[in-house]
């Protein structure tokens, strides 16, 4: 049985739970970096990755891993990664990102082209050609160079993992659903405790939670690029891993979550249903109109987590002081929840008029955000017969 490396990238901060998830699937963890965590397993965890990993923006084998101080050094180090126990003659090969951090090679088009260069060549002789035409599988790699050290990784994903297949009705800058998912696995929150997102926009942060608690695996509904990859993975173990996936998924009746959405816009709200039933969880989620102002709420230690606005807007910018006062006031009248909050809005514990009991920093992509972690006590615990 061929044992594999995996690299899971993720969003910058949120490591800690995607090493718990892929420990969970039962795979050993063999390193944890900024924005990403790396573990063996075998050709099935290619699968079992995709679909189950909640966090994970995508799963590439990882091919090799060399120093390179420069072109010279990139074009042999690349050329010593056996390609032939990767890729068939016919496969379609190119570097589809390159991405460099303190290192003498930056230029993302020079790395591309001299690492496809250097490809080719190992492959003339494995193959003995001069030539390939490339009108089989895609192969994409990614290819990240850190203090002169280069990860080359064979992306086995394709689309990036946070595109589930629910969304059916987007609405403008939405979360997405791996940092929902994310944010959500930082918090202690379980479906026996409420969860309410007041600005929940289409739904994510709600949805993703009805998912966990349902237990649907967030890449059930889709593809991934290395299904067509049959001369180094088995067919067969993407229908076993969506068999394992379906297999775990729980009736509506048996699960206990109390999720609810707001948004002030009636059209987001909507958008926020219908992707709620795309993703089978509509029955989970109560969703309704209604502003932060209007929160309110009955029951005791539930959760806000969510994403509000933070001014990417000029004339948003010049609202948010008053809504992030809402945010605090509302939350004051909530005294035995917690509340999770990501924005980029540098003010955001001013205006709340609190200072949060801990702060942890997420890059969204290139944009740096800040999840906000108000704690609030825990429920009494249960006593026994």
């Amino acid at each position: 049985m061929q044992i594999f490396e995996y690299i899971a990238p993720c969003h910058f901060g949120t490591e800690s739970v995607l090493k718990r998830e892929t420990e969970r699937l039962g795979y050993e963890i063999t390193q944890v970096d900024d924005g990403r965590v790396c573990f063996l397993g075998d050709a099935a965890a290619a699968a079992r990755a995709n679909i189950h990993l909640r966090s994970a923006e995508r799963v590439l084998i990882k091919a090799g891993e060399f120093k390179a101080g420069s072109f010279d050094e990139l074009f042999e180090g690349t050329k010593e990664i056996p390609w032939e126990e990767y890729l068939p003659r016919d496969a379609k090969f190119w570097v589809s990102k390159a991405s460099s951090v303190r290192s003498a090679l930056f230029s993302p088009s020079d790395i591309q082209s001299v690492m496809k260069k250097a490809m080719v060549e190992r492959m003339k002789k494995t193959y003995r050609t001069e030539w390939f035409r490339e009108d089989g599988p895609s192969y994409p790699l990614r290819v990240s160079i850190k203090k002169d050290v280069v990860t080359v990784g064979i992306d086995t994903s394709g689309m990036s993992l946070h595109k589930r297949g629910y969304r059916v009705s987007p609405v403008i800058a939405p979360i997405s659903e791996t940092l929902a998912a994310s944010i959500i696995g930082l918090s202690p929150w379980t479906p026996s405790r409420i969860l309410v997102d007041p600005f929940c926009g289409s739904g994510t942060i709600p949805i993703e939670a009805a998912m966990a608690a349902k237990r649907i695996a967030p890449g059930l509904k889709r593809h991934f690029l290395a299904e067509t990859w049959t001369s180094i993975l088995p067919e067969g173990i993407w229908k076993e891993a969506r068999e394992e996936a379906e297999a775990q998924i729980l009736e509506d009746s048996l699960v206990s979550a109390d999720i609810q959405g707001y948004d002030m816009d009636e059209h987001a709200v909507r958008c926020a249903m219908d992707n709620a039933k795309a993703a089978g969880v509509d029955r989970l989620i109560h969703f309704q109109r209604r502003e932060v102002k209007d929160l309110r709420h009955r029951k005791d230690y539930g959760f806000l987590i969510t994403n509000p606005p933070y001014g990417e807007r000029l004339e948003e910018r010049e609202a948010l002081p008053a809504l992030y006062r809402q945010i605090g006031e509302a939350f004051t009248g909530l005294p035995t929840w917690s509340m999770y909050l990501i924005t980029a809005y540098g003010d955001a514990e001013k205006y709340i008029g609190r200072k949060a009991d801990r702060n942890r920093k997420i890059y969204n992509g290139m944009l740096r955000t800040y999840l906000y972690q108000y704690l609030g006590p825990k429920p009494p615990k249960k006593k026994g017969p």
